[in-house]
């Protein structure tokens, strides 16, 4: 299976990869892009880091056969037996290939295997695509919205987050 856990080794090559599905200029090939919403990149090295010693969150990556980092996904444990999906990221010019899919069942097993009852998302409510997408795939808007707060990112406008959730 090209999903695996990702490891502190490959948070240079996943900073790669996020910025690049939701930022700038690559960002833009793909359908993923918040670059019309947000300056300055998604997410660095650093924080990526953090979270390898988190034991809370695990990142999954899916690698091509020649070990490139195509796709990878954020999966943190909370509270009431919940799994916060985040950061789900593909190539821009990869996208539309079921990657993002097969991350996603991913997930699933995941928050099955860490005894949880449902698996909870934050779209920007301007992405009226990708919150179809979503709902397609079992996640519902819990009439929640939360402003978006980053450090590393300038937003152009207001943003605010619509939190979604799904049974497992």
């Amino acid at each position: 299976m090209p999903i695996t856990q990702a490891q502190f080794t490959d948070a240079r090559a996943l900073a790669t990869l996020v910025n690049s599905a939701y930022r700038g200029e690559t960002s833009k090939l793909g359908w993923t892009s918040e670059a019309h919403l947000l300056e300055g990149i998604r997410i660095d090295e650093a924080e990526l880091n953090s979270y390898f010693a988190r034991p809370e969150i695990t990142i999954l990556k899916y690698i091509k056969d020649n070990g490139e980092i195509i796709g990878c996904v954020y999966l943190e444990k909370t509270a009431n037996q919940r799994l916060y999906l985040g950061m789900l990221s593909v190539n821009p010019l990869l996208q539309n290939g079921s990657i993002g899919r097969q991350l996603l069942a991913a997930a699933d097993e995941h928050a099955q295997a860490l005894g949880c009852t449902h698996i909870k998302i934050s779209v920007i409510t301007t992405r009226h695509e990708l919150i179809a997408w979503y709902q397609r795939r079992g996640y519902m808007p819990t009439g929640e919205t939360i402003p978006l707060i980053t450090e590393t990112s300038i937003a152009k406008v207001p943003v605010d987050l619509l939190i979604m959730e799904k049974p497992v």
